[in-house]
Order: C-alpha cells, then sequence, then structure tokens
C-alpha cells in the first residue's frame, strides 16, 4: 500500500479524496512511469472496499488485466476478473477487473460505485466516454503518466499531479538516464497519415539501418556495462522488428520478439522468460505492447528504433519503461536511432522538470518540428558525437573542449551522448501577472486576505511580484490545482512534525 516512505503517494490519494468532496466525480490521477500509480489505486480500493462499495477497475489489455490481478492477490484482496472462461470469474467479488472490450461486449454494463481506469490517455474509448455520459454520478479515476489525450478535459473535471519526474530521480525513486543519438531513420518524404509518418514506409525506412540499430546496441553494451545490456527495443513495424532478431542474431546476441500476432500464451512465455534475472533473452523485441503498463525494474537499456511526429505520450511511455529503480542499477541507458529526443526535447524538458499543471496542454495535438541538419551538427562533439550539455563547453563523454566558431562539424552516423540537464523554467510576465490576478481572485473568493495571494506568488516563482498589482480574476484550474498542491504538501510536513 502507499509507502510513508513515498510521501507523494499519500498526498496523491488525499489530493483525490479532496477532489470527490470538492465534487470532482471524474478525476485523472497523474504520476511519471514508476511513481507507483498501481500502489495508489490499490490504496484507493481498500478504502473503498471498507465502505461496502463496487469496484470496477478496467484495463486497455488482458496482459495488464493479470497484471493488476497479481497487485490485488499480493495485497490479499479477493476479487473477479470478468472475461469469458476465466478461472477468476467471481461475479459476487466487490473488486471486478476487465477490460474495455470486454465490457463493450456485454448486453448491460454492471453496477459499480467507483471506477478506475488504467492508462487512460490510451483508453478513451467510446464505450468508457459513453459510460460516463450514461452514468454522470459514478466516480471515474483515470491513472496516466501522460493526461495529453485531447479530450480528457472534456470528461474530466480535475488533475492531480504532486511530483515531476525530476522530482522522483533527485529522491532516488527513479533512475537517471544516459542518452545516446545515433545515426537515425531517415523520414524524408515519408507520408504523415493523421499526424504520424505511415506505418509501412516508415517501418521500410526503418528496415533500412537494422545494422546500425545492431551495431550501436552492441557499442553502448560493452562502453557502458562491459557486456550485453538487458534491453528492450521499440520497432516501426512487425516486419522491421523480425529484421532486427535476425540481425541480432547474426551478432551473438538473443533477441525476441513479441507481436498482437502471437497468441497471448506465447507472450506470457516470453515475458515470463525475459522477468527472470538468469533469462537469455538480451532485448526483448515490440511496437507498442511494451510501452504501457510493462512494468520490469532491471530493464537497464531502451532502444527507441521507432520515429514519432507528434505523439509525444508515446515517447514519455516509451522512455520511461527503463525509469524504475532495481538493486544495483544507477541509471538506464536511452539509444535513440528514431531522432525522437531532439524532436520532443523542448517538451520533454518541460516535463520532466515540472511535471503536469493541467489536462489542456495539448501536448499530443501539434506533429514536431523536425531539427535542421545544421541543428543537428551544432549540438554534438566533433570528436565522438557526443551532445553538449547544457551550458558546458567540455564534452561529459571524451572531454573535448567546445571551440567557439560558427560551425561545429559531427562524426556522421556515430552514436552520441546527452546529457540530461533539466530546463530551468522560464515564464514570460503575461503568464505571472496572470497567475498573481488568479491567486488574487482565489483568496477574495475564499474571504482570505489580499497578502496571502503575495506569499503564495512568492512561492510559486521565488520572488515578489514585480508588476503592479492587477485586479483579481477568478481563479482557473491550473491555479487551483497548485494551490491544492500546496495545500496537501503543507498539511503532511505538520502531520510529519
Amino acid at each position: 500500500m502507499a509507502s510513508a516512505d513515498r510521501p507523494y503517494q499519500v498526498a496523491s490519494i488525499e489530493g483525490l479524496r479532496q477532489g470527490f468532496r470538492d465534487h470532482h466525480t471524474r478525476q485523472v490521477l497523474a504520476a511519471p512511469t514508476g511513481a507507483g500509480k498501481s500502489v495508489i489505486m490499490l490504496e484507493m480500493i481498500q478504502r473503498a472496499m471498507e465502505k461496502g462499495s463496487r469496484i470496477l477497475f478496467i484495463c486497455e489489455r488482458r496482459i495488464l488485466v493479470e497484471q493488476f490481478s497479481r497487485h490485488l492477490d499480493a495485497q490479499g484482496i479477493d476479487h473477479g476478473i470478468m472475461m469469458s472462461k476465466h478461472w477468476r470469474f467471481k461475479p459476487q467479488e466487490l473488486v471486478q477487473i476487465a477490460t474495455a472490450q470486454t465490457l463493450e461486449k456485454m448486453e448491460s454494463w454492471p453496477a459499480f460505485d467507483i471506477c478506475f481506469v488504467d492508462e487512460i490517455h490510451a483508453c478513451m474509448r467510446k464505450s468508457i466516454k459513453q459510460m460516463m455520459t450514461n452514468f454522470p454520478k459514478l466516480k471515474v479515476i483515470g491513472a496516466t503518466a501522460t493526461p495529453f489525450h485531447p479530450e480528457l478535459g472534456k470528461y474530466f473535471s480535475s488533475v492531480t499531479s504532486v511530483i515531476s519526474m525530476s522530482e522522483l530521480v533527485e529522491k532516488a525513486y527513479l533512475v537517471p538516464f544516459r542518452v545516446f543519438v545515433a545515426h537515425e531513420i531517415d523520414t524524408t518524404g515519408v507520408k504523415i497519415v493523421a499526424g504520424e509518418w505511415k506505418k509501412d514506409e516508415l517501418e521500410a525506412r526503418g528496415q533500412q539501418i537494422v545494422g546500425d540499430v545492431v551495431s550501436d546496441y552492441i557499442r553502448i553494451s560493452n562502453e557502458v556495462f562491459s557486456r550485453h545490456s538487458k534491453a528492450i527495443c521499440f520497432s516501426c513495424g512487425v516486419a522491421h522488428g523480425a529484421d532486427l532478431a535476425r540481425k541480432f542474431a547474426e551478432a551473438g546476441v538473443n533477441a525476441v520478439q513479441i507481436s498482437s500476432n502471437d497468441e497471448d500464451e506465447y507472450r506470457a512465455e516470453v515475458l515470463a522468460d525475459f522477468a527472470k534475472p538468469d533469462t537469455s533473452i538480451n532485448v526483448l523485441i515490440s511496437v507498442s505492447i511494451l510501452s504501457r503498463g510493462f512494468d520490469q525494474t532491471d530493464v537497464e537499456h531502451v532502444i527507441l528504433a521507432r520515429p514519432l511526429k507528434k505523439s509525444f505520450s508515446e515517447h514519455v511511455q516509451m522512455v520511461g519503461r527503463g525509469a524504475r529503480t532495481h538493486p544495483e542499477k544507477k541509471f538506464c541507458v536511452i539509444q535513440d536511432n528514431s531522432g525522437n529526443w531532439l524532436r520532443f526535447k523542448d517538451s520533454w524538458d518541460e516535463f520532466y522538470s515540472n511535471g503536469v499543471n493541467s489536462l489542456n496542454e495539448g501536448a499530443d495535438e501539434k506533429p514536431r518540428k523536425e531539427p535542421s541538419e545544421k541543428d543537428k551538427a551544432a549540438a554534438k562533439c566533433p570528436r565522438c558525437g557526443h551532445l553538449w550539455s547544457g551550458g558546458s563547453d567540455v564534452c561529459s563523454h571524451c572531454g573535448a573542449i567546445r571551440a567557439r566558431r560558427n560551425e561545429v562539424l559531427a562524426v556522421a552516423g556515430e552514436m552520441s551522448e546527452l546529457t540530461l540537464v533539466p530546463k530551468k523554467e522560464k515564464y514570460s510576465a503575461d503568464y505571472k501577472e496572470s497567475f498573481y490576478a488568479q491567486l488574487l481572485g482565489y483568496a477574495q473568493e475564499k474571504g482570505h486576505a489580499p497578502g496571502s495571494a503575495y506569499h503564495r506568488y512568492v512561492e510559486k516563482f521565488g520572488v515578489g511580484p514585480s508588476m503592479a498589482k492587477p485586479a483579481p480574476e477568478a481563479p482557473g484550474p491550473e491555479v487551483c490545482n497548485w494551490i491544492r498542491s500546496r495545500q496537501i504538501a503543507y498539511a503532511k510536513r505538520r502531520k510529519t512534525a
């Protein structure tokens, strides 16, 4: 259950409970991959059961149903699984787990008091939206690390997000990343459909650099781990994944692909084998099966061989598969053969450092602009291809000193490492003035002294307001959520003291 060693989990639970007290029946639980969303939901389920509530937990895939069932078993929580001919079909239990697909096949949805939807960003199906429309009093909590689906703000009225990925890394709840950027898949001229590159054309391009992906893996593994690392690889498609597995085998690396074409039993067997500490599988390959809900902690190397044009959510999900801590695991290597790291760098810096503040951030709505070749070249050390660390003139990979001149040449086709330095948030003057106006509006609304808005402003921005005091404005969701997060943190500190 939620641990006192992880106070943000306790704060998340209290935030959700306060949301219900404030009449938010539809809430999003946002927390980075590896933060323990399952632990938070288990605690909420336990408390709901104590009140005799009926609970439904909805998963996107069958494999995630079995995974959460194991979590419930570990806590001694009796439950049923609503799945055709499943041995655990126990409709009398208060807690039921089901996939959205199973529920859609039923003549009518069963009655429940509270519903949890895992990976809500990927589970905004027509049936889920219809459920929320038809049962307005049903309490719904949608959990996700990436609440960027464009319709979340339409169906959910509150988001609880109390900690960022950078804070989790600082507190050693997650491991840091070491990012290597390689010669990437050439996407020039590939057609774009619904904002992403066309799958079959992209896959054909990916097959052209299979050898680079494999040689990059071998080089990095030897340099960083002095052995073949335990890795997962995201491919462009099933044919691309098969080519990768074949090329890995030719290089003496045991790689196995799992896909939607495989039987459930086969996928379960492969995942169980890969989970063993002494597994013979070095690299596990998939298109997207591993990007959500896969929580194996000893993954130490993530290979991005699937370019994305606009889906920042998918990028974060893929990268996050290696973020969990494990004994003797000090960091996770990200090997980027897709170009995604530079493509999403600004969005990543913001998300990594500051987390999520609202449900309407639009991170997945617009295709990202491609960095120019000049920008890519200027970002790398000319000796080893390592990407320059923020603000440093010394390459942290090879020690070369940056020559300050107009042109910096990169070593073509070589792997380069990017050291993560979280970008400090910069706020515009208009943003600060609007935030202050809403803080004043909140103080006025609650009958607080106007000076409380000043002190909250200092807490948010680190300095006092430099502008003339603006007219109070009605506080929006971002300001209200921020104030609530501070109230929860303050209450927690008082309780600890």
